[in-house]
């Protein structure tokens, strides 16, 4: 049942961490982003990454791969990449940000796949959508959008992560083709996680507060 409720656990504390900090980007909200990058990589490399190897051929394996990573590409061209801590809504925008929502929400439903076989991978999402569900909070708080909008986008975008589980579940036809979409699902957390890594700190300058919140994702990860 965890695999279901955790990535709306997740919204929840990323919501509240909004609520209470009434910030765009804290100091806390930035070191728990690195460290999120930091044990999503290494949760796809340690569990994910050898399951799909060794059920497709290798070369097929890295195009699926590389077919993810450009779908992501293409999803943040429409989210200007929300999905890793870019959030860009303007307060005087009173038209709702469709592309964000459906950008999200397509990233979202497709990070749900892999959990129902990889449980790890559920914390690897949870750890992962708490800092990008506080800092799209923030925004929608500050923009000019009501009440029921912004309520519908996160409970929405709650709910994607749950159904892209459950139809991975349930669904005979995706089972069939499960490790394609793993693979897939990998190149997109490859790209999510390696940009929040690599993204420079302020001033351009990779802090140690910022390298000891990534090997600590790392090394929680590989003991998970």
């Amino acid at each position: 049942m965890n695999k279901y409720l955790f990535p709306i656990y997740a919204i929840i504390i990323g919501v509240v961490i909004a609520v209470l900090t009434k910030k765009q980007k804290s100091v806390s909200t930035k070191l728990l982003l690195s460290f999120s990058g930091a044990f999503l990589l290494a949760l796809t490399l340690f569990d994910l990454l050898p399951e799909v190897y060794e059920h497709l051929e290798a070369k097929q394996t890295g195009l699926f791969i590389m077919c993810g990573i450009l779908l992501q590409i293409i999803l943040e061209f429409f989210s200007k990449g929300a999905e890793h801590g870019h959030v860009h809504i303007h307060k005087e925008d009173t038209q709702f940000p469709w592309l964000l929502f459906i950008s999200l929400c397509i990233h979202s439903f497709l990070e749900g796949f892999p959990i129902h076989q990889h449980n790890d991978m559920v914390y690897g999402v949870l750890i992962h959508k708490i800092p990008i569900a506080a800092l799209i909070t923030a925004f929608l708080l500050q923009s000019s959008y009501t009440k029921p909008q912004i309520a519908s986008f996160i409970i929405i975008f709650a709910a994607m992560t749950p159904l892209g589980t459950y139809v991975s579940n349930n669904t005979a036809f995706v089972a069939d083709y499960v490790d394609v979409i793993n693979a897939v699902v990998i190149g997109i957390f490859l790209h999510i996680s390696t940009t929040i890594l690599f993204e420079t700190g302020e001033g351009h300058k990779f802090n140690l507060s910022k390298l000891i919140a990534i090997c600590l994702g790392i090394v929680i990860a590989y003991f998970i």
